[in-house]
């Protein structure tokens, strides 16, 4: 539907070369060529740069980019919506970072699936950046994030309250205490989440306002898959920080134990975000209802 340059300059860019965006177009290599050449005389512009077989996107090329990945999105969310209304089925796609992977939410998307029938769900993980990214760019519908960004575009519902705390084996000396100083912290060999983390970048902000970096501390490993974690943790193989939320499960097994951390109070709000053009926004309210349905019952 679109006009086919637009398919050449996003195939151009994925695959990093024309001759591969011609096999992935099915199209000659000087047609995909003469699309660019076309685009940018059309827009005055020149989108991309080539250096030693390299091509890279000029700063203009990134903005008209970005505009044509989101007219891709518009495009196949149209395509969906049409398909949807001869089947009479909805196709929600939900983003969730890996730590809302983690707890309850994953449990209530599939309890609000299982109660309506006319819903068919995909759930994607990722970091709370790139989910915002899909967001914008119409790839996603919703997204379940630990943090909140200032546009005026989007729309969020508060969804929990979950707060960071130290997880440890029941076997650790730390689990039979009530309280752990951060110095005593210092001297245990950690496993934290990735540094583009919003658990890892909280933690942090909060060691800075105690004047504290985390190369004070004994990181030995870094995971982004917080199930990961959580294991190695199970087999005493170091402590980690993580949000209770994604903990409820093991707490209740009596697999891994939370130890609050003295004068650090690492609270932060869960919520359901979407764009303000979502035209199904009593879907995000059925979800947060599912949503203290099952947490009410941990």
């Amino acid at each position: 539907m679109l006009d086919q340059k637009i398919y050449s300059l996003v195939a151009v860019y994925e695959t990093g070369g024309f001759s591969s965006a011609a096999k992935k177009l099915s199209i000659t290599q000087p047609a995909v060529s003469q699309h660019i050449k076309l685009l940018e005389e059309e827009l005055n512009v020149k989108i991309f740069t080539r250096y030693n077989g390299n091509i890279t996107l000029t700063r203009q090329g990134e903005k008209i980019l970005k505009c044509a990945k989101k007219m891709l999105g518009l495009e196949k969310l149209l395509m969906q919506d049409l398909t949807d209304s001869k089947t009479m089925m909805d196709h929600i796609t939900v983003g969730v970072t890996h730590t809302a992977e983690s707890n309850a939410i994953t449990e209530a998307l599939a309890k609000f699936c299982a109660e309506n029938n006319g819903i068919r769900m995909k759930i994607i993980t990722s970091s709370a950046a790139n989910l915002y990214n899909l967001l914008k760019l119409y790839e996603i519908d919703m997204a379940v994030v630990e943090d909140q960004i200032l546009d005026s575009s989007l729309e969020y519902i508060p969804l929990d309250t979950d707060y960071l705390c130290l997880a440890v084996s029941p076997n650790h000396p730390f689990a039979k205490k009530e309280l752990v100083t951060l110095e005593a912290l210092k001297k245990e060999k950690m496993i934290l989440r990735l540094p583009n983390s919003s658990t890892r970048t909280l933690f942090n902000s909060h060691l800075e306002s105690k004047n504290m970096t985390i190369d004070e501390f004994n990181v030995i490993l870094e995971v982004d898959n917080v199930a990961t974690i959580k294991d190695l943790i199970r087999r005493d193989l170091g402590v980690s920080i993580l949000p209770k939320s994604a903990c409820l499960d093991e707490i209740s097994k009596g697999k891994i134990v939370i130890v609050p951390i003295k004068n650090l109070s690492m609270t932060r709000k869960i919520n359901i975000v979407y764009l303000k053009d979502f035209s199904s926004t009593e879907i995000p309210s059925a979800i947060l209802k599912s949503y203290k349905e099952v947490t009410s019952k941990k």
